[in-house]
């Protein structure tokens, strides 16, 4: 038990001395990749199957009697 604390305790450490952050271009392919992501999601939804769906449901939503 005390051989593996130790062992989990080098590894902990040994992850937490890499580095504190992000380069620049670490943050830049994000950038990019956040971008491209949002780009589809916006197709998506912008497409007529998502917002006659989402239309119908809001109708149906509307519409319910009690």
């Amino acid at each position: 038990m005390r051989h593996m604390r130790l062992w989990l305790t080098v590894r902990v450490r040994a992850a937490l001395a890499g580095d504190d952050g992000m380069s620049t271009a670490e943050y830049a392919i994000g950038t990019i990749a956040a971008a491209a992501f949002a780009a589809v999601l916006y197709a998506v939804v912008k497409g007529d199957t998502v917002v006659s769906a989402l239309t119908s449901i809001v109708q149906r939503a509307l519409s319910v009697n009690f």
